[in-house]
């Protein structure tokens, strides 16, 4: 809403509604890049998945992000419905097979500018081997990965992010398997921005948004979120506010921090945030058209 244009000029003491400020006053401001006719969405109460969706709508809508040139692709799960709520191309993929649908994408038409939204369990479990991948080869994409410790949709059941201790429905007394280090595997495996925000810090998650929609390279942003139903209830963390007000006592702020510090295994210990890695290198893409295809077709005249 723009208050300096509430009112037409002259102003003579009463209300001169235009057509288009009823409409700025009414509508919700990440109205304009959601699929309105698909709400009200399917995330449970506390969800934190609908918050990350909101901050995505504001970090587009803060880059001037063309909508009939944008592409945003998820995988199964929660975290996997976000895509089909943004009002642009969007795709829903198989079980872990948003990043490599999401690299055909982006070398078939480089013009596009790629997104992929999804969960921990879709994108760092089954699709792993995917992550890394795309990560070591620097595809010039920009994963933003939901991370609820579980998989929400299917049951509640333990996950590759799970924290040590926590209790889920395959893990009753416990997980005693080491989580991944989300920061630290990225920065391993190649790319090139890494950072990680809760839900509760909207403005520091949306502003790493928006600087990994404008990184060139591959760009990961891990968003930690509560999912009170089945993480939270079993792990006795209560309501959706409580673990957000644990959040707020126990985040971290501590950019470019050493990563090894910055994991989040045992449930119940601090939370790193901040953008942990930023640096430059050539993208996949850049390496193909200035190095293999001038070479290949060399190759092809002088045949």
């Amino acid at each position: 809403m723009t208050m300096a244009r509430d009112f037409e000029e002259p102003f003579d003491g009463e209300a001169h509604w235009t057509e288009e400020i009823v409409e700025d006053v009414i509508s919700h401001p990440v109205e304009s890049g959601l699929r309105t006719d698909r709400l009200p969405h399917i995330w449970c109460p506390g969800c934190g998945i609908g918050t990350s969706l909101s901050a995505f709508v504001q970090a587009l809508k803060e880059t001037n992000t063309d909508f009939d040139k944008l592409s945003v692709v998820s995988g199964i799960g929660c975290t996997g419905r976000v895509a089909g709520y943004i009002k642009c191309d969007v795709f829903h993929t198989t079980h872990g097979r948003a990043i490599p649908f999401a690299v055909g994408l982006h070398l078939a038409n480089p013009a596009l500018k790629v997104a992929v939204f999804s969960g921990d369990g879709d994108i760092t479990s089954i699709g792993g081997n995917h992550l890394i991948h795309a990560a070591r080869r620097n595809v010039d994409l920009k994963v933003f990965c939901v991370n609820n410790f579980t998989y929400g949709m299917t049951g509640g059941q333990g996950g590759p992010t799970t924290q040590v201790t926590a209790r889920t429905s395959t893990t009753p007394y416990g997980s005693i398997e080491q989580p991944f280090n989300l920061p630290l595997l990225m920065s391993a495996a190649g790319a090139t921005y890494v950072a990680r925000w809760t839900v509760l810090d909207l403005g520091r998650l949306r502003r790493s948004m928006v600087e990994a929609l404008q990184h060139k390279g591959f760009a990961f942003v891990e968003i930690v979120s509560p999912c009170p139903v089945y993480y939270g209830r079993r792990n006795r963390l209560g309501e959706a506010v409580d673990e957000l007000r644990y959040y707020k006592e126990n985040t971290v702020v501590q950019n470019f921090a050493r990563l090894e510090d910055v994991e989040l295994s045992v449930l119940g210990g601090k939370i790193i945030v901040g953008k942990f890695v930023e640096r430059d290198r050539p993208t996949l893409l850049e390496l193909l058209t200035g190095k293999v295809i001038p070479k290949a077709q060399e190759a092809a005249a002088k045949r």
